[in-house]
């Protein structure tokens, strides 16, 4: 009977993740906050534009460009052609224009509009054989 009464142990596992190590192994060393907060990057790097509406439809309009072949450096060599993924974008940006109707200022609404315009043009001359020059 001695066998079978050994007990058992209880660790309470609440609040730490699987990979954890618990509290009473060895302590971390101290590391200042501001260096924990954030990578730091070279000074050498230019600075990130602000975030806003127009730059975001920008990114998304650069994303499909170069997936329909467009190079951002003339020197390189253009990129792999994926026009089911570029058409997937421009219709997420054809989509954003849709559901922000009446809430962009007159400038957001005019950057969606003309890149819009300026990747279906693209798109219809990318998928009908034709290389546009602009």
């Amino acid at each position: 009977m001695s066998e079978e009464e050994q007990g058992f142990v209880v660790r309470d596992k609440r609040g730490r993740s699987a990979f954890e190590e618990p509290a009473t192994s060895k302590p971390e060393p101290s590391v200042p906050p501001e260096s924990q907060a954030s990578p730091t990057f070279s000074e050498s790097s230019p600075p990130m534009p602000p975030l806003s509406f127009s730059s975001f439809v920008f990114s998304l309009g650069t994303s499909s460009l170069m997936l329909m072949g467009e190079s951002l450096d003339p020197q390189e060599p253009s990129p792999p052609v994926n026009l089911p993924q570029a058409k997937e974008i421009i219709d997420i940006l054809s989509m954003l224009e849709e559901k922000t109707k009446g809430n962009l200022s007159s400038e957001e609404a005019s950057v969606i509009g003309d890149m819009l315009y300026t990747l279906r043009m693209k798109y219809v001359s990318a998928t009908s054989g034709v290389s546009s020059s602009s």
